[in-house]
């Protein structure tokens, strides 16, 4: 299963059409929130299964602020991070999934890549398409690839402009 994982786009479509052309096919997309209007735009735009969830600048959005689901074999909880202090440190979230049980917490807000893999849980943020915040400022996203044997392999990447 490959999954491409986008946050912060802030309705800034081309960087977004730009990451999906980049990622080619996926079975799953995941928007980690600050869509900004864009639900529909990014419903045309993509095919496959989707997890949209809102983040601190979706108003008037009825997108959910968290959601739980599952990958394979794997649960997952994504938020956009603002309501767990991401901002300042992963740690709240982190226990948070924890607390969930779930083996994956994704989350954006801080528009900075961020992959911490533990032995029971992993954390990851793959950074933000339109704003990003981090050395080199080029918009970022994650490919995850899960093998047919659960195992996972987790891509940071980045677009050209």
């Amino acid at each position: 299963m490959r999954v491409l994982i986008v946050s912060d786009t802030h309705g800034r479509h081309r960087s977004l059409d730009q990451a999906l052309e980049l990622a080619g096919d996926v079975d799953m997309f995941i928007h980690l929130g600050d869509v900004e209007g864009g639900e529909e735009y990014i419903d045309a735009a993509v095919t496959c299964e989707k997890h949209i969830i809102g983040g601190n600048n979706d108003f008037f959005t009825d997108l959910p602020r968290e959601e739980e689901f599952y990958i394979g074999t794997k649960k997952v909880f994504i938020a956009h991070g603002h309501n767990y202090y991401v901002s300042l440190d992963p740690r709240e979230i982190k226990e948070e999934g924890r607390a969930r049980n779930v083996d994956i917490v994704m989350f954006g807000h801080t528009h900075r890549p961020y992959l911490d893999e533990d032995e029971d849980i992993t954390v990851l943020n793959p950074g933000s398409l339109s704003f990003p915040r981090q050395e080199g400022r080029k918009g970022s996203y994650m490919i995850m690839e899960m093998a047919e044997d659960g195992k996972i392999e987790y891509r940071q990447c980045y677009l050209d402009s």
